[in-house]
């Protein structure tokens, strides 16, 4: 798949979360327990059309797991578990938290990435941009330096990703919190938007993302079934 990926997007470089070019932005977790996340996360759905992005649930969250996953990668500290689902191809944005996110790729899919340190006044260029194949059964921890948003899907199904994120992100600021910081979107969220992202331009998020809204290609039914991927 990542080969037929390279071809129909030579706008970008698109490696694996496999390769060493990775580990600036992450690091694959061999000992997750995918399987039993997979099977939870079976029972989602992909909507028609968009993202859906809900970041607790509770039949994600079994006791067993979730303590599996805050005492094996969070240091003992509470986590919430919750999903991405979703038909997106573009960049849209960039977000970053204080902490790592796990995600579980359920499908295949690609994540657009860039490093914190390239923010300049509250701008972030996309030619820095590095785009990253993460196969289905992969779960990946992105630090908090890293940029990221919603995965590209890499076919016309779509795309399932399980999200793990300290307790608490992603959920409502109080008014005196918005006043914080200007990239401050949701509780542990700078959001970096692009002025192309409709959603994110109604919402008043930061329109810090400069260049384009770099889009994903992918192979049709028919291409993939052709090449058998």
């Amino acid at each position: 798949m990542i080969d037929v990926l390279k071809e129909l997007n030579q706008h970008l470089e698109i490696e694996s979360v496999h390769t060493n070019s990775f580990l600036p932005f992450g690091r694959v977790l061999n000992d997750f327990p995918f399987n039993e996340m997979a099977e939870r996360m079976d029972k989602t759905v992909i909507p028609e059309e968009g993202n859906q992005y809900l970041p607790s649930i509770r039949e994600l969250e079994e006791e067993a797991l979730k303590g599996f996953v805050e005492n094996r990668y969070f240091g003992g500290m509470p986590v919430q578990i919750g999903y991405c689902n979703g038909n997106n191809s573009s960049l849209g944005g960039l977000e970053f938290h204080k902490g790592s996110e796990i995600n579980v790729a359920i499908t295949d899919f690609v994540l657009l990435l860039g490093h914190t340190n390239d923010i300049v006044d509250n701008q972030y260029d996309v030619t820095n941009i590095k785009a990253f194949f993460v196969p289905k059964g992969t779960a990946i921890e992105m630090y908090q330096t890293t940029l990221h948003l919603a995965p590209c899907k890499v076919g016309d199904e779509g795309f399932k990703c399980t999200v793990i994120l300290p307790e608490g992100t992603n959920t409502p600021l109080t008014e005196e919190q918005k006043e914080v910081d200007p990239l401050l979107f949701m509780k542990n969220k700078w959001l970096l938007a692009h002025t192309e992202h409709q959603r994110f331009m109604e919402m008043g998020a930061h329109k810090g993302i400069i260049g384009e809204n770099i889009t994903l290609a992918y192979p049709s039914k028919e291409q993939r079934r052709k090449l058998n991927v």
